[in-house]
């Protein structure tokens, strides 16, 4: 019955040490999968999109316009005259 049971023991610490080596390569190769697939993913995606450039004349005869029509005071219009200049 003795050996029966170291039988039985050895049998159980093999199956979780398998189990268990199973279990970690697995989530190795999960997590590596993960990577290169979020590698993948990154790379497909086009860049952030940056913010067009503004015509420089137009937005300045906005802004004529609004101060002409009386909807941007004198001080406003030269802080976002300013503005628009310094790009």
């Amino acid at each position: 019955m003795l050996r029966r049971t170291r039988a039985v023991a050895r049998t159980m610490g093999r199956t979780a040490l398998i189990a268990g080596t199973a279990t970690a390569v697995a989530g190795h190769v999960g997590a590596r999968q993960q990577a290169r697939h979020g590698q993948q993913t990154s790379a497909a995606e086009p860049p952030p999109a940056q913010p067009a450039p503004i015509d420089v004349a137009d937005e300045l005869t906005k802004l004529a316009n609004l101060r002409d029509r009386g909807i941007l005071t004198e001080a406003e219009f030269e802080a976002q005259k300013a503005r628009v200049l310094a790009f």
